[in-house]
């Protein structure tokens, strides 16, 4: 199970507004403060972020990424898709099904610094023994 990610972004200021307009609708909200650091997590009335920003060492960023965070539901996945673009993310695939497996619904959009940000539901797929 993974605790938390780093993504390493140009300017920390612009990625959090990008990142807490994009993530709102999937109640994500800044945590913590381990300047210049910042991590997000969800709305749960913890402390713990899952999700941290900070600045690329060097101004430089490494090769775009991708990250999908869950969505509770399919309206979840649509309104995160509407605030990322609202935001300044470009679009990367507009909410719907994918082909990927039965019950896959996701959007994607493209954040500031060009990593793939996905919102996706519908895990509910059989696994395969």
């Amino acid at each position: 199970m993974i605790d938390h990610l780093t993504l390493h972004v140009r300017d920390v200021a612009r990625s959090v507004a990008f990142y807490l307009a994009a993530l709102e609708p999937l109640c994500y909200m800044v945590k913590a403060h381990h300047e210049p650091t910042l991590g997000l997590g969800a709305r749960d009335g913890t402390a713990h972020a899952d999700f941290y920003l900070s600045p690329a060492p060097g101004g430089a960023c490494p090769p775009p990424t991708h990250i999908a965070f869950r969505g509770r539901d399919r309206a979840q996945v649509r309104a995160f898709h509407r605030a990322a673009l609202a935001a300044g993310g470009t679009d990367n695939g507009a909410p719907g099904p994918r082909p990927y497996h039965p019950g896959y619904y996701a959007a994607f959009v493209l954040d500031p610094d060009g990593n793939n940000i996905e919102a996706v539901t519908d895990w509910s797929h059989p696994v395969d023994s």
